[in-house]
C-alpha cells in the first residue's frame, strides 16, 4: 500500500548513489516550492525529499531495502537483539522437563509453569524488548500511501465516495471525503488509517495520492483547464459568441473578430476551484471547423471569395 521510495524518485531498485542523487536533482528543480507555486507541487516536493534523505544514505537504504515502509520502526540493532532474544530463550527453555526440586513435571507444567528451570519466559516481555522493553515498546505504525483515481468532473465538484484497497476479497473500504479543486499530486489524509503501531502505538495515516484520469474534452495544468471552442470560418473572421463546455456547466465567450486556430480565451475563475486561494482559469481555445461535404451554394460562396481575397495565410506578416 505504501507508495515505493524508488518509484517516487523514478529509479530502479538497483540504481546508483549517482543516479538517485540526478533524480532527486532533476524533480527538485520543478517541484521546489520557490519555484513551483501550485499546492500539489509542495506535497510531491515534501515526497521526493523524503525518498532522497532514505535512499541517499547507504545504510538507510539498505535497511529500507530490507524492511519496506516500515522499516522505522525497527531498531538499528535488530539483529543483536534478535540474536540476545534468541540466546535467552535457549538459555530459560534448556531445562525442560526437568522439574524443579519439590515441584512436579506433570500436566501442571508448561509455559511459565514450574516445568523450567529458572525464570518462566515472557514471550511479549521477549520480543517485546526489541523494541525497548515492556512499558517502551510503543512504536507509531507507518505512514502508507496509495493512488486514488479521480474524473476531472470528480476533482472540480468534490465529494464523498468510497474506496476500496487491496486485492479482490481481501480489500478494505474506505470512506473518502474529496474536497473541491483538488488536483494531481495532491494527498488527501486519511488520520489512523495507515500502519497498525506496535503496543499501545498510534497508527499512522493514510494518505492518497490523487491522480486525475485523462479527459476526452479537458486539460489540465495545475488549476488552469483548457477546452477546444469549435468556430466556423465567418464566426472566426466576423466575430460571435459561443457556448463552451466547461466542468461546472455550459457557459459563454466571446470570440474576437479575425481569431485564428490556437488562440486562447481566457474565462477567469472557471477553473479547478481552490479552498485556499483564488481558483485557476479556464481557457477556450479557438479550433476552426470547415464543412466537410460543402453544399452547392457553400461551394459557390468559397469560391467567390477565394476570387476576390488576397488573403494569403502562409505570408509571413
Amino acid at each position: 500500500m505504501a507508495r515505493d521510495y524508488y518509484e517516487v524518485l523514478g529509479v530502479p531498485r538497483d540504481a546508483s548513489a549517482q543516479e538517485i542523487q540526478q533524480a532527486f536533482r532533476k524533480l527538485a528543480r520543478r517541484l521546489h516550492p520557490d519555484v513551483n507555486k501550485d499546492p500539489a507541487a509542495e506535497e510531491r516536493f515534501k515526497e521526493i525529499n523524503d525518498a532522497y534523505q532514505v535512499l541517499s544514505d547507504p545504510k538507510t537504504r539498505a535497511r529500507y531495502d530490507r524492511f519496506g515502509p516500515d522499516f522505522r520502526q525497527i531498531p538499528e540493532d535488530y539483529d543483536e537483539r534478535v540474536a540476545a532474544a534468541q540466546a535467552a530463550q535457549g538459555a530459560r527453555t534448556s531445562g525442560f522437563g526437568r522439574g524443579r526440586a519439590g515441584a512436579g513435571a506433570g500436566a501442571g507444567a508448561g509455559f511459565g509453569g514450574a516445568g523450567f528451570q529458572g525464570s518462566p519466559v515472557d514471550f511479549e516481555d521477549l520480543f517485546g524488548s526489541m523494541f525497548g522493553g515492556r512499558g517502551a515498546g510503543r512504536v507509531a505504525g507507518a505512514d502508507q500511501t496509495a493512488d486514488l483515481e479521480l474524473s476531472v468532473e470528480e476533482a472540480f465538484h468534490g465529494g464523498r465516495r468510497k474506496i476500496t484497497i487491496g486485492g479482490p476479497g481481501g480489500g478494505r473500504e474506505y470512506g473518502v471525503d474529496i474536497p473541491a479543486g483538488v488536483v494531481d499530486g495532491q494527498r488527501i489524509r486519511l488520520a489512523g488509517q495507515g500502519g497498525r503501531g506496535y503496543g499501545d502505538g498510534q497508527p499512522g495515516d493514510l494518505y492518497l495520492v490523487v491522480h486525475i484520469k485523462p479527459h476526452r474534452r479537458y486539460r489540465l495544468s495545475g488549476r488552469d483547464i483548457t477546452v477546444d471552442l469549435p468556430v466556423s470560418p465567418w464566426e472566426a473572421v466576423l466575430g460571435a459568441t459561443a457556448p463552451v463546455a466547461t466542468p461546472a456547466g455550459m457557459a459563454k465567450v466571446v470570440v474576437p473578430a479575425g481569431s485564428s486556430t490556437g488562440r486562447k480565451l481566457r474565462l477567469r475563475g472557471e477553473g479547478m476551484p481552490n479552498p485556499k486561494g483564488s481558483p485557476g482559469d479556464l481557457y477556450a481555445e479557438v479550433r476552426i471547423m470547415v464543412p466537410s461535404s460543402p453544399t452547392d451554394r457553400e461551394r459557390e460562396l468559397f469560391e467567390q471569395l477565394a476570387a476576390v481575397s488576397d488573403f494569403d495565410p502562409r505570408r509571413r506578416t
